[in-house]
């Protein structure tokens, strides 16, 4: 079963914006009540959080791998936090395949606790900015450029996972994309003191690509920002097919797009995340792209990050 997106989170003017604006304001409520009644557990090493506001798609994975591995440059014996949910086995194997060190356990305090007893000086969670029972000495909040926060509202009248005014609990904000003064004011709005700093994907195997008729599938939690950064390079997309954030997919429907791409002469392209998800399909006709992430002022990122661990 496919669940997308809902488009009315674009958009305050909807009727189902107004139909689930009262859940909505249960959801704030608990996530109040969770703030004040969790005591957050105080560790031994230092934790970054990597996380968001927005549901999905805002680039927390790659962005923790990149810090990992710039901090452990410089001389910080670094770990990956993520919490163990099964539908997310993806993730866990795309850090695998670009970190060494990633823990993971039910709870992400156990994970920590782990990290403590086998000597790693700092933990970077992957998600867990709204975990109030763990102290953070750094909050990091990603964004997309495209997606920004969409209507603004929390879940399900909106995309949010919880309101505007957590963004005072970061220090950092890191958005995927072009500059943009207009949304910057905004963050700035809740957050005066708050560092941006802009994050881009650039691909290491783009030339594979090129003149080639391409078909594009994703299940990622913006399908749209693949197809996007795809067509940024001018690679030919002739065919785009969006799946859900984790989308686990069956033999039938990969056959299906594969016969599609031989009867077009097509080249199925897909994400890293999708195709860790789908590798013990025989899936030999399927390449993904590879990127890594590059950030605008980076050393000047890590140096920031150094004032609190």
């Amino acid at each position: 079963m496919k669940i997308h997106k809902p488009k009315f989170w674009n958009s305050k003017a909807s009727i189902f914006v107004y139909i689930l604006y009262p859940f909505s304001l249960l959801i704030r409520a608990y996530t109040y009540l969770k703030r004040i009644f969790n005591v957050p557990h105080q560790f031994k090493i230092k934790v970054i959080c990597v996380g968001n506001i927005y549901i999905g798609g805002t680039g927390k994975t790659p962005l923790a791998i990149y810090l990992a591995k710039g901090l452990q440059k410089i001389g910080k014996k670094t770990a990956i936090i993520k919490k163990n949910y099964v539908s997310q086995i993806d993730e866990q194997k795309l850090i695998r395949s670009n970190f060494e060190n990633l823990i993971t356990d039910s709870l992400r305090s156990k994970a920590i606790k782990s990290a403590e007893k086998k000597g790693f000086d700092l933990a970077i969670l992957d998600d867990g900015f709204q975990d109030f029972k763990i102290n953070k000495n750094l909050n990091i909040l990603c964004f997309n450029q495209h997606q920004k926060i969409g209507n603004g509202l929390i879940i399900p009248s909106g995309p949010l996972r919880e309101s505007l005014n957590s963004i005072s609990d970061a220090k950092i904000a890191i958005i995927n994309g072009i500059k943009d003064i207009e949304f910057e004011k905004l963050i700035y709005s809740y957050n005066q003191g708050i560092s941006i700093y802009y994050s881009r994907y650039m691909p290491s195997n783009i030339k594979f690509f090129e003149n080639k008729k391409l078909l594009a599938f994703a299940g990622i939690g913006n399908p749209e920002n693949f197809f996007n950064l795809l067509l940024s390079f001018n690679l030919d997309v002739r065919k785009k097919l969006s799946f859900p954030d984790h989308y686990k997919f069956n033999n039938n429907e990969l056959t299906e797009i594969i016969n599609e791409a031989k009867k077009n002469n097509y080249q199925i392209i897909t994400t890293e995340k999708d195709y860790f998800r789908i590798k013990n399909f025989n899936n030999y006709e399927i390449e993904y792209l590879k990127v890594e992430l590059s950030i605008e002022r980076g050393e000047e990122l890590i140096d920031n990050i150094k004032k609190y661990i």
